[in-house]
């Protein structure tokens, strides 16, 4: 993951702008970089970690227990999800249950679906009902959403992620998407509705003003919260240096 929670980039965080209020909405970190992660506690500036599979192989990683065991040594007390990887009905409720196993803060990613689009509504009722923290993950429309809250049992913590940054890569506006699921999750207060897959900083706002409860990034993004509120003037002369600095670090001439 390129960037990371630097020094730098953690420590250069601007003043809000005056009068604006803390963010409502609780940050992720979303990755599989062991490093990321431990800097991300020792720095204190998220609540919570989620990985997958994608993220996972991206990183490198060869041994997904290993992997698992390592992130748990490193995350404290804090919630972190890890994904099922199995894709019929039985392998994912056997996974789930060795997957929930591993930690009390620990949430299990379960698909919305299979890779053959069979719902797994029926393993993520049976699962929840056990008390097994599921984080069901994958979801882009309301109804999946609705089908989701109609199936959890009240009183057990789960999470409802729905992919707004993909939502938003057809063309659609996530928010509407958003705001429903907060409607449809706010009379049960152990789910957190999650926005998943943001594509830049201001999803970090957008999700706050839509009254998410989680917003996941990854490295590269968290490190840009530092930016929140900086004087744009100052942030044009800064790109203007970092043009000039790097023609003549290039030696480049006219």
């Amino acid at each position: 993951m390129g960037g990371g929670l630097t020094e730098r980039t953690l420590e250069s965080a601007a003043p809000a702008e005056p009068g604006a209020r803390p963010l409502r909405v609780a940050v992720y970190l979303d990755g599989a970089s062991l490093r990321d992660m431990e800097e991300a506690m020792r720095r204190g500036v998220v609540e919570g970690f989620t990985t997958n599979p994608t993220l996972a192989r991206k990183a490198g990683v060869r041994n997904y227990r290993e992997f698992a065991r390592e992130a748990l040594a490193r995350v404290g007390d804090l919630p972190i999800s890890f994904e099922v990887l199995g894709d019929d009905l039985a392998s994912i409720t056997e996974q789930a249950r060795l997957i929930a196993g591993w930690g009390r803060n620990v949430f299990v990613k379960v698909p919305i679906c299979t890779t053959q689009r069979e719902s797994t509504l029926p393993a993520i009722a049976t699962l929840s009902r056990e008390g097994v923290r599921v984080n069901v993950t994958a979801l882009m429309t309301t109804a999946q959403v609705a089908d989701v809250v109609s199936v959890l049992p009240s009183g057990v913590p789960s999470i409802v992620s729905i992919f707004a940054g993909r939502i938003a890569d057809t063309g659609r506006d996530p928010c509407p998407f958003m705001r429903d699921a907060v409607a449809l999750c706010e009379a049960r207060p152990e789910l957190k509705v999650l926005w998943a897959s943001p594509r830049e900083v201001l999803n970090v706002y957008q999700a706050d003003d839509c009254g998410v409860d989680v917003i996941v990034l990854t490295a590269d993004l968290l490190a840009k919260l530092a930016l929140r509120g900086k004087d744009l003037e100052e942030f044009s002369r800064e790109t203007v240096a970092m043009f000039y600095e790097d023609g003549v670090r290039a030696g480049y001439s006219l």
